[in-house]
This record gives structure tokens, C-alpha cells and sequence, in this order.
């Protein structure tokens, strides 16, 4: 009889699942049924030699990807209920890197957190004025929520649990932001959890290299991702990448021409919008340079 499970962790041909009633077991993959991400609901078997083998995967609410070397969208998480993007003053992030990650947690419809982890050193670094750091306020008045945590003084972590209770969230950001400090003060039980995945498979779970999805206190569910140095988007058409800026949205169907691509052609009700400063001119210039990647 097959048991509903969730993926807890997936690598090559097989991962840790975990049932209705806690139990995780190792489960290998079948060919047949394809391999599943971290955070899939799927359905498993246990066989006559006490191994367990995955027989289903359910059909995905949606998928957190990024890209390859190839621009080719690459899975790395799936049935999100929000993305948290973190950031900090140091590394400095890029200039598009909040744009590229706001642009695919818009794909998949579903909610993104800005977080500012090191806030301590906000004070004490100057940000170039396209840089990331000094929208904070303009991304608060498009609505994005915009939380800072500390993992060395106040405000702590504790500006995150109202947003991770009772979801199932993904912690994304580039290497260097601490993240991983973040999950150790977030997760209190944090060595317990990743010590049973290692006793599970026997091996450690090299956690700055793989994808987990960690039960926490709020009775929430958080996925840590290894860190990037840069975020990077597959290829998308022009349409899918002007729905993830939302200060666009008041003006789609108003541009002369039903393909306008918004990057100067003649009646667009964009560039209109910037010049009369109802889009804010570094969203455009973002979104210009996002679509040149794009090519």
C-alpha cells in the first residue's frame, strides 16, 4: 500500500521522505517515475526487503527555480508558500539581483519577503544609489514586506516568525549573507534535525551544498538553498518578465502596440509612466537591463 510523504532532501537517485506520522526513510527512485525536489508531496512503497521506493510524485503547486550555466531553468524547490529573499550590507548585492529574484517568485504566484540580515552594519556602509540597499523604502511602497534581522544583537530573527508560521517558505540569498547563521538561530533544534538526516542516510547531508527542508517551532516548514554568488533567470519570454514588476501592472493593455516590449518603442504607456514619475525610473532602467540578459 502506498504512504503519502513529503521530500525532505533529494539527491542522484534517491532522498529522504518523511510520512504523515514523522517516520523519514530513505527512498530510491524509480526511472520510470522521474526524480523528485526537495519539498514534493509523493507517494512511496516499502518493498518485500524493506526498502522504500518511490511509486508517484503529486502535481506541484508550483517550483522555485533558477539557472544554469545554459539559461536553462533548473528546479531547486517545490510547493512554496513564499520565498525569503535575504540580502545585506555585506556582500553588497548586485544592482538587478532583488529584481532578477522578485521577477521569478512573481512567476510562480506566489509571496516574496525581503529580508535584511547584518542590519547592524547598515549604518556603517555607504550603498551606491542603484544599489538595492537604498530602495529599500520604495520596495516597502510597492508592498513588499522588508524585514530586518540581526544574528548578532536586536532585532534578532524574531521580525521572521510571523511571516514562516504555518507556511512552507525557502530561504534564498548569495553566499556570504548568513544565512546559514540565520538558520541556526531560527531552528533551535537545527543539529538534532540535520543529525537524523545523517543517521537516515547514514552520510552527512552537507548542508551548504543541498537543499533541506527543516521542520520549524511555529509549526512551519523552512528550506534552506546553498548560496550563489549571483541569482541568475532563465530564459523567459518578454511577457513573463514585465509580470514580475508590478509597478507595470496599472498599465498593461494602454501601449500602442499589443507586442510592445517596453524598451522605446513608439505609444508605450510605460515609458510614459516614468516620465511622468509613476514608475520609479531605476525599476525601468532594471527591467531594461533584465531584458537585454534575456536575449
Amino acid at each position: 500500500m502506498a504512504l503519502a510523504a513529503r521530500v525532505l532532501v533529494s539527491y542522484g537517485n534517491r532522498g529522504i521522505v518523511e510520512t504523515s506520522d514523522g517516520k523519514r526513510m530513505v527512498c530510491s527512485y524509480r526511472r520510470s517515475v522521474g526524480r523528485p525536489y526537495c519539498g514534493d508531496r509523493v507517494a512511496v512503497e516499502m518493498t518485500g526487503d524493506d526498502q522504500v521506493l518511490l511509486v508517484g510524485i503529486e502535481p506541484r503547486d508550483n517550483e522555485f527555480a533558477r539557472a544554469n550555466a545554459r539559461f536553462q531553468k533548473q528546479v531547486i524547490a517545490a510547493n512554496l508558500d513564499q520565498v525569503l529573499v535575504v540580502i545585506a550590507p555585506e556582500p553588497l548585492p548586485s544592482t538587478d539581483l532583488v529584481e532578477r529574484y522578485l521577477v521569478a517568485i512573481h512567476s510562480l504566484g506566489i509571496s516574496p519577503v525581503i529580508v535584511l540580515n547584518k542590519s547592524e552594519l547598515v549604518a556603517q556602509r555607504s550603498t551606491a544609489t542603484d544599489n538595492p540597499l537604498s530602495h529599500l523604502d520604495e520596495y516597502r511602497e510597492l508592498g513588499y514586506p522588508v524585514l530586518a534581522t540581526s544574528c548578532k544583537g536586536e532585532p534578532g530573527t524574531k521580525t521572521l516568525w510571523p511571516v514562516l508560521t504555518e507556511k512552507t517558505s525557502i530561504l534564498v540569498g548569495q553566499s556570504g549573507v548568513g544565512k546559514s547563521s540565520l538558520i541556526n538561530q531560527i531552528i533551535p533544534d537545527l543539529d538534532l534535525q540535520t543529525g537524523e538526516l545523517s543517521r537516515v542516510t547514514g552520510k552527512g547531508t552537507h548542508t551548504t551544498t543541498t537543499t533541506i527542508m527543516y521542520a520549524l517551532p511555529c509549526a512551519g516548514r523552512l528550506i534552506d538553498s546553498p548560496g550563489v554568488w549571483e541569482y541568475g533567470l532563465w530564459r523567459m519570454e518578454p511577457r513573463e518578465l514585465e509580470d514580475g514588476f508590478i509597478d507595470f501592472h496599472p498599465f498593461d493593455g494602454q501601449c500602442k502596440f499589443n507586442d510592445c516590449r517596453h524598451a522605446g518603442e513608439p505609444g508605450c504607456a510605460i515609458l510614459t509612466a516614468v516620465e511622468q514619475g509613476q514608475i520609479k525610473r531605476w525599476r525601468y532602467q532594471s527591467y531594461l537591463r533584465l531584458l537585454e540578459q534575456n536575449r
